[in-house]
């Protein structure tokens, strides 16, 4: 038997999903077309979701996704690096280089666990908190690489992209719904791709079966 939903949050949550993907808003009109739901329960609903900050109107009345969202978004976080932080630490110790999980966030990539070697003599530094277009990089690349649809096994390797010297391979963090992200390592060393890109992409996989739920208990 299929359990039991709530039929106006499932309406929110389809509210607060179509104004993240309408880039230049929309009018309550348009957006209860979008939704093919009656124009005034489409009012109340965005009424509510104004209150709680979730969605914000511009000048012109046009509907955007709003700065709650943000809120919401950066408690999510420290959830993920709970949860990725030791597969990112035997990364980094296996291969010898910083480790990261890095998400998209709008046309950005932003690392958010940092994992650094504990036996090396140098590393390169990378903080949680960085950011960088995701198309420059091998974080932002991967993310664009489970885009595109690409084979499981793709990944992604730059060289000088984000810093002269740097090396950088990353993996896809594929099939967690409602999440783009990457694992990968930076190094100023040799990077060693057949066995370290095997690494990567073993963590990659690992950390998305513990974000879904897949992983063995």
């Amino acid at each position: 038997m299929p359990a039991e939903t709530s039929q106006t949050l499932d309406r929110g949550l389809r509210v607060l999903e179509t104004l993240a993907t309408s880039a230049g808003g929309l009018t309550v009109t348009e957006l209860a077309a979008r939704l093919s739901v009656n124009r005034t329960v489409v009012y109340r609903l965005v009424s509510t979701l104004e209150q709680h900050t979730l969605v914000r109107r511009d000048a012109r009345g046009r509907l955007h996704v709003g700065l709650g969202v943000l809120h919401l978004a950066s408690a999510v976080q420290p959830v993920l690096r709970d949860l990725a932080g030791p597969v990112l630490r035997r990364l980094a110790e296996t291969v010898g280089c910083t480790a990261h999980l890095t998400v998209a966030e709008g046309a950005e990539a932003l690392a958010v666990a940092v994992v650094e070697p504990s036996w090396t003599d140098f590393h390169v530094g990378y903080r949680v908190g960085t950011r960088h277009p995701l198309a420059q990089g091998a974080a932002g690349r991967a993310i664009l690489l489970a885009r595109s649809g690409r084979a499981p096994a793709a990944y992604s390797v730059t060289e000088g992209e984000l810093q002269t010297g740097a090396r950088g391979l990353a993996a896809p963090v594929r099939d967690v719904e409602g999440l783009e992200a990457s694992v990968g390592i930076v190094t100023l060393g040799v990077l060693d791709e057949r066995v370290v890109a095997r690494a990567v992409t073993a963590a990659a996989d690992e950390v998305a079966d513990l974000l879904s739920g897949r992983a063995a208990s």
